[in-house]
């Protein structure tokens, strides 16, 4: 995926564990680790909002864009129906 997930670094600079994050703002471990491993395919703005406040960063300190990944992935195939014989 082109997005990085860089939450990791900014709990350890923090010296936050997931534990403390998760409390601050009101979502499960669970879909913390989720985000932090980079396996969540979305996030809502609340969520995000949450997440910075807890943490006192901005959106792009959290997500990171990185376009030589995006260039190696296939494009997603887009409601691709076959005709019926």
């Amino acid at each position: 995926m082109a997005i990085a997930v860089k939450l990791d670094d900014l709990l350890h600079a923090r010296r936050m564990t997931l534990t403390d994050l998760a409390d601050r703002v009101g979502i499960t471990i669970v879909n913390l680790s989720i985000l932090k491993t980079g396996k969540a395919r979305a996030i809502r703005f609340s969520t995000l909002d949450a997440i910075c406040v807890a943490l006192s960063c901005q959106p792009g300190d959290i997500l990171e864009f990185l376009p030589e990944q995006a260039d190696a992935e296939p494009p997603a195939q887009r409601g691709t129906r076959r005709a019926r014989a």
